[in-house]
């Protein structure tokens, strides 16, 4: 990786997405490994000759190399590090869900190399068939640590008390674990869950039905708060194909 004049080289990066740009350019956001989610122009990307035409596609290793002072970076090497196997159906659109939120929650330029290699595991584990939801919420949960947004998972809000595997909890997204008996304030956002469900979310552990669904809520509920009004495009995707 060079810095020199601003250039960036062999820079391991993911695409999250890319739109047309003119009449022959694209302008694609990439999730890198040094310089975190940042804006590139693919000039000439669209046409029949470009050198980084079809590579440009998300969910595929690349090696990129690129300069500018602005936001908006310009391309100038785009390299495939290798094939994953390719994302199709239900873990495709789970792939595109975990683009859509890096694109929403996570700042240009700022880096966050164990984010992403959460991101390659996340992706390898859709790749290889393992059940999406445990995927999902492994790494909605490692992203919103990343961020500086962790949840509290293993204490009472408050108190500081260990949490109890068998009590039922208020969850604030704002405060965590809300001890029993706590009244709401107006406008709180809390879900009901139990204590073993927190704790098996700690640990990672969804072999437990309930877990599941209760973390399904918590996360909803939490990514919703950090996200505002503006609703994730692909988890609506997701949900019709459920229902399909």
């Amino acid at each position: 990786m060079s810095t020199r004049n601003n250039l960036r080289e062999a820079e391991p990066a993911f695409v999250l997405h890319s739109y047309p740009y003119r009449e022959t350019s694209l302008i694609v956001e990439v999730f890198s490994l040094n310089h975190g989610r940042v804006a590139l122009l693919a000039k000439g990307a669209k046409r029949p000759h470009s050198a980084v035409r079809g590579l440009l596609m998300p969910f595929f290793p690349l090696e990129l190399a690129w300069s500018g002072k602005n936001e908006l970076k310009t391309l100038h090497k785009a390299e495939w590090q290798g094939a994953m196997t390719g994302l199709k159906g239900e873990a495709m659109m789970c792939g595109f869900y975990l683009n859509e939120l890096l694109l929403r929650l996570l700042p240009r330029e700022d880096a966050h190399p164990e984010l992403y290699a959460h991101y390659l595991q996340a992706l390898s584990q859709l790749a290889q068939g393992q059940p999406v939801t445990p995927v999902l919420r492994r790494f909605e949960k490692q992203l919103l640590q990343q961020l500086g947004y962790a949840l509290l998972l293993e204490h009472e809000a408050g108190s500081r008390q260990p949490i109890r595997p068998e009590q039922v909890y208020q969850y604030d997204v704002e405060q965590g674990a809300l001890p029993p008996g706590t009244v709401a304030a107006a406008g709180q956002k809390r879900v009901e869950l139990h204590g073993k469900t927190l704790l098996d979310l700690a640990q990672e552990d969804f072999s437990d039905i309930r877990t599941l669904q209760q973390c399904k809520t918590l996360m909803r509920a939490v990514l919703a708060f950090h996200l505002g009004d503006q609703p994730l495009h692909t988890r609506q995707l997701l949900v019709d194909l459920q229902q399909l």
